[in-house]
């Protein structure tokens, strides 16, 4: 049996906690999964993993081979993009982790055109409004919008995504149409629990700037749930333009204070420092930094 594979298949087993979900990550059946595992297990004459008919976590052996298995499986993928890439065109697996919303509509549609052009790449997309860790992951790239926690990681800003605030025609006809930031205070707002200012919302105008503290009672942490609910009429909401831009299109959602701008969010690209960027992945970069700073028609 190949070293190699049987490494997979465990590095596999340790980021999804299962023998199902690494089949399905590697495209083999589970029981050849486990099989690789336990002749792994047997070559090292260790057991590597704690399993019930529930649950499969790491022994403390089996941590600290991860550990030291990461790093060679990576040079190994290396060393065959290197080939592949000598070869001309670019070839091979991206893993990717993006916000649900925006990857699912601005993300997506910019990387339409990369994947038709590189037909040989072979994208690994997870989408999730929840921070995810690249390394443990074993992810090549993160697409993040707003303020950046993972100092770790090497970013590379793409584009700027303004925020928008918003409401409803039915709700600003009932509620009234603020015209200064500081009548929020008597609406209903809707928060984006992933800020890291949770309740504080930002103005300018006219080179002053109005710090706003909310009584946010509903929360969310994806924008596109935001702006749903802003569309249903509950209340304010400060979204991302990608998120609310087709409900303003409509009318369903109209702008609110558009004398005041607020803040603008980056998005950013973000992979580990230790790890080579293959020739894809950063053709990948680049093509995202192009397209998402293209005008909208």
């Amino acid at each position: 049996m190949d070293k190699i594979e049987t490494m997979r298949a465990f590095v596999a087993v340790a980021q999804e906690n299962s023998f199902t979900g690494a089949g399905r990550r590697l495209g083999l059946s589970t029981k050849l999964v486990s099989k690789y595992v336990q002749q792994l297990e047997s070559r090292l004459q260790t057991q590597l993993f704690n399993r019930t008919t529930r649950s499969v976590s790491l022994t403390d052996v089996g941590a600290a081979y991860l550990e030291r298995c990461r790093p060679i499986l990576e040079q190994m993928d290396e060393l065959d993009s290197l080939v592949r890439e000598r070869q001309g065109a670019l070839a091979g697996p991206i893993r990717l982790t993006a916000p649900t919303g925006f990857g699912s509509t601005r993300l997506t549609q910019a990387l339409i055109p990369f994947l038709h052009e590189h037909r040989k790449v072979e994208l690994d997309m997870k989408l999730t409004d929840n921070r995810v860790a690249l390394i443990e992951e074993g992810l090549d790239l993160a697409i993040r919008i707003g303020a950046l926690r993972d100092s770790t990681l090497i970013a590379r800003k793409l584009s700027n995504m303004p925020l928008i605030v918003c409401a409803s025609p039915d709700y600003l006809g009932t509620h009234g149409r603020p015209q200064d930031p500081r009548a929020l205070s008597t609406h209903a707002c809707l928060v984006d629990n992933n800020q890291v200012e949770l309740n504080v919302w930002r103005f300018h105008a006219d080179g002053q700037e109005h710090v706003i503290r909310l009584n946010g009672a509903v929360q969310a942490n994806s924008p596109g749930a935001l702006t749903q609910m802003a569309i249903g009429g509950l209340g304010i909401a400060r979204c991302p333009l990608y998120a609310a831009e087709a409900a303003l299109e409509d009318g369903s959602l109209e702008r609110v204070l558009p004398g005041y701008t607020t803040d603008v969010f980056g998005v950013y690209a973000l992979y580990p420092p230790n790890r080579h960027l293959t020739r894809r992945v950063r053709a990948l970069i680049d093509h995202l930094a192009q397209e998402l700073q293209r005008p909208r028609s």
